[in-house]
């Protein structure tokens, strides 16, 4: 350790391996490939306009990051308005919305005719363009649930689950606590009939079935919200008919879900000005991929090495393909043989003819043999699988860049629709593949995301009692890459409204009665997409996960402190802070978390605390005597302090947040603790002439210099603690 270093620091290396750690799981908790991690740096992470394009959220593959779609908690103000954009009102539309006038509406519908999406427009416009909604996942009771007292006017519920069955009294009562609460609830149901029809006659209710408008009318109302313009508009589609007649007609054919309108409308509306190309739109529309996979499989029956490089580049679409052969390879070895349909009798030597025929009279058979380094070409192989190798590009990491050549199939969501048929047809091919991907390296994160996408999705591909198994045996496994590829599978598999249940019931018991490494499990999984949609449950298992930052505890603590970044950062900043201030003052290892977990999140979201000093907002107060408590402690002073000036000099440049920082230094002034006055004597020491604040902080230490009083604010502390 350099002199230079506190007592008690880590040792540099330390740091710089921690650092790089928690910036590949941060990127993973938000389902970020990619993270800048800049202790007291600046980045400028807003929109860029003019002549250079600049896109956040595409994902392994070019997959667009998935909107978050919230399913326990406020529905976001985002969420609500790409409902909305280019929504074509199907004919049911206005019977939906007087029986809505009741306060329940049941909407049951096939998967992709955009039940939720409507569900949303009732719900927005029943209530005169409300943003305050709120969804409910389908394990809620309703017979005890109660509105929010939010000022909710509107609760969309994900379905309903056999051990809460609803009765008349229950749909009564529902009624009359929304009517009192001047709010409407929208429950979303599959579509089955039996179960449809004994709701309408046990409940006295009118199901309304989704059936969405026609693929035309979609089309033209979502390409309105695409292309505002009408001129462009008109322009894209003169060019489309000119290039090839009839072709419009010829892909919206009745049977079109709204989601695969919404993919054609994206395809159409990016083309250049010369229009797109139609041989190249219908090459990447994902739904005409599903009927090939039976066409494309029979062809590669005898080729192992088409087969395991088939299925390497379906989970792991978008990465290098380098990494994607080289799993390929790996999953041919590890297959021994189960990936070939022919039986070899006899040694290794080659017979000579490769189509199984040896010498005459020989019914000794061959399969190619996988240690031939030389048996199958980078080209033939994309070739095969109808993929191709996408032009160089440059990506991050948190330490270096690195230039990769992505492989990326021909068609849209052609490897989801290849891992479906096979997980389903093929039982034995299912524990082949939970096999090979429970073994991807450990130190290849950037694999973590597309395995625990594929094993969430096939939870759903399964279903019965042992959909979570194969999940479940990674969520207690030794390798720590092999407990966030669980929880990112269980926030994929949690979009299934029947699975939603299970998976929470495992994780509430694995937060309180597991070892280190399911409770490691569960921290990440609250800060995956199965936490960020449900924050209060969330941070309800975070508080049993965490049991302290001794030993193989740290390691827990690490990933409670990561999730609960995550969700502030998704939008939950009231919730997760109300629930911080409520854990300060309770006895045990929580009250220490809170106070380490403060600086990351005034680092990563300085301006929602500001905003809380400039507003004497509800948790401005709270925020103070955190801070202070914070800079009285000897172990913490140094990062509350790093980020505290940070804000000042950046406050530099935004009149905002210079009133923000002035205030708080000003609050702060008002006691003078020893933190406070350590922080003070940095403050006065620092060589920027720019840093906000230096007038209140000079005036404060000469005060406190002359022995002035100083007037003590009437609480200190959250929960009305007392300065230490």
């Amino acid at each position: 350790m350099s002199a230079d270093e506190p007592a008690g620091a880590e040792p540099a290396e330390d740091r710089a391996d921690l650092d790089e750690e928690l910036a590949d799981l941060a990127g993973f908790l938000t389902g970020r490939p990619h993270l800048i991690y800049a202790p007291h740096g600046n980045i400028n992470t807003g929109s860029v306009h003019g002549g250079q394009r600049v896109e956040n959220g595409a994902g392994p593959g070019g997959r667009g990051r998935r909107p978050v779609e919230a399913h326990e908690g406020p529905i976001s103000e985002q969420e609500i308005r790409e409902a909305c954009a280019g929504f074509a009102e199907p004919a049911w539309f206005a019977a939906a919305l007087a029986e809505l006038d009741g306060g329940v509406l049941f909407l049951h519908g096939e998967p992709g005719t955009g039940r939720r999406t409507a569900a949303l427009n009732l719900l927005h416009r029943h209530s005169g363009g409300s943003p305050d909604l709120r969804a409910l996942d389908s394990d809620e009771n309703l017979a005890t649930w109660r509105p929010a007292g939010t000022g909710a006017r509107g609760y969309l519920v994900h379905g309903l689950l056999p051990q809460h069955p609803l009765g008349p009294a229950v749909v009564a009562n529902l009624r009359r606590l929304l009517r009192d609460a001047r709010s409407r609830m929208v429950i979303v149901l599959p579509h089955e009939p039996e179960r449809v029809r004994a709701l309408a006659r046990d409940l006295h209710v009118s199901p309304v079935r989704c059936e969405p408008p026609p693929p035309r009318a979609v089309f033209d109302a979502r390409l309105t919200a695409a292309v505002p313009d009408e001129h462009r508009r008109r322009a894209l589609l003169e060019r489309l008919e000119q290039r090839e007649s009839g072709l419009l007609d010829s892909l919206l054919t009745p049977e079109l879900v709204p989601a695969q309108v919404a993919e054609l409308v994206t395809a159409v509306s990016v083309a250049d000005d010369g229009g797109p190309d139609p041989t190249d739109l219908r090459a990447r529309l994902s739904f005409l991929a599903e009927g090939e996979v039976p066409d494309l499989l029979e062809r590669l029956h005898h080729d192992p090495d088409g087969l395991a490089f088939l299925l390497a580049a379906s989970v792991f679409e978008g990465l290098d393909h380098r990494i994607v052969r080289e799993e390929a390879d790996r999953l041919l070895a590890l297959a021994d043989g189960r990936l070939d349909s022919v039986l070899r009798d006899g040694g290794d030597r080659d017979t000579g003819d490769r189509d199984g025929a040896g010498p005459r009279g020989s019914r000794e058979r061959s399969r190619p043999n996988p240690r031939f380094v030389f048996r199958r070409s980078l080209d033939e192989l994309l070739h095969t699988v109808r993929a191709r190798c996408a032009p160089a590009e440059i990506r991050s990491h948190s330490r270096f860049t690195y230039t990769v050549e992505p492989v990326a199939f021909t068609r849209h969501r052609q490897g989801e629709a290849v891992l479906r048929h096979v997980w389903r047809q093929y039982g034995e091919l299912a524990a082949l593949l939970t096999e090979w991907l429970d073994t991807v390296p450990a130190r290849e994160s950037d694999l973590t995301v597309p395995v625990g996408h594929v094993m969430g999705m096939a939870a759903s591909w399964g279903g019965g009692r042992r959909a979570l198994r194969h999940i479940r045996e990674l969520a207690g496994s030794e390798r720590a890459h092999s407990r966030t590829t669980a929880a990112y599978a269980l926030g994929i598999a949690a979009r299934d409204a029947v699975l939603a249940g299970e998976i929470k019931y495992h994780l509430g018991r694995w937060s309180t009665e597991g070892g280190w490494r399911l409770r490691s499990t569960v921290a990440f999984a609250c800060g995956s997409e199965f936490g960020t949609s449900r924050p209060e449950v969330a941070l309800t298992l975070l508080r049993g996960a965490h049991r302290g930052a001794e030993g193989d505890e740290r390691q827990v603590a690490r990933a409670v402190t990561l999730a609960l970044r995550a969700l502030f950062a998704a939008g939950n900043q009231p919730t997760v802070f109300r629930k911080l201030v409520g854990w300060a003052d309770r006895p045990g290892p929580v009250a220490p978390l809170v106070l380490d977990v403060l600086p990351d999140l005034m680092r990563g979201d300085p301006g929602w605390f500001q905003e809380q000093v400039l507003t004497t907002g509800e948790h401005a107060e709270p925020f103070l005597g955190l801070v202070r408590r914070s800079l009285d402690e000897e172990q913490r002073f140094d990062r509350i302090c790093g980020v505290l000036l940070g804000w000042c000099r950046a406050a530099a440049w935004d009149t905002g947040s210079r009133t923000a920082v002035e205030t708080l230094l000003t609050a702060l002034a008002r006691e003078m603790s020893l933190g406070v006055l350590r922080l003070f004597v940095e403050f006065d020491g620092d060589p920027d002439p720019e840093i906000v604040g230096r007038p209140v902080v000079r005036h404060a230490l000469e005060a406190w210099r002359r022995g002035e009083p100083q007037p003590r604010p009437a609480t200190a502390h959250p929960n009305g603690g007392t300065p230490r």
